[in-house]
């Protein structure tokens, strides 16, 4: 691991939480809510990068993205008594396969069926790892994302 990647994983985290403020804002999110939307998006870029970075594998980056994303959705969502797609929904945004879709589309296009057919695997690939992700967190019981307070007993 070099200061250059760590630089640039810097740069591109940044980019990420710039970028999922930026959806936030399209889609109306809730003004309070555009940090912390910002915040799950760029740490589930971070994972990905990361993962990819020492492993390679973008199928199981994307998956391990989708845990930490809901998981700190569902922590977001819970300490802020907002609705987890509030932060879900933008926190996706930056591991969607937006390219692979678009490649598979061209490829189709342009008739070459063998790249088109790799590209289109991959993507189902990486959509069917961000839904196994998503689902895993989200059926975990509610205590493992509430913040509990010295003496309370709920």
């Amino acid at each position: 691991m070099t200061p250059e990647a760590v630089f640039d994983w810097a740069i591109q985290t940044a980019v990420a939480f710039v970028a999922t403020i930026a959806f936030s804002i399209i889609f109306h999110t809730p003004r309070e809510q555009y940090v912390c939307a910002g915040l799950v998006g760029a740490f589930s870029w971070l994972i990905y990068i990361v993962y990819v970075y020492f492993t390679g594998d973008v199928v199981f980056a994307s998956f391990f993205a989708a845990l930490g994303l809901t998981y700190l959705a569902r922590v977001f969502s819970f300490a802020r008594k907002a609705p987890l797609p509030v932060f879900l929904i933008a926190g996706i945004f930056p591991v969607v396969p937006g390219a692979g879709i678009y490649y598979t589309g061209y490829h189709i296009f342009m008739n070459n069926n063998v790249e088109a057919m790799s590209k289109g695997v991959e993507t189902i690939k990486i959509a069917i790892a961000i839904a196994l992700g998503i689902g895993i967190v989200v059926s975990l019981p509610r205590f493992f994302f509430t913040l509990r307070r010295k003496g309370s007993t709920t």
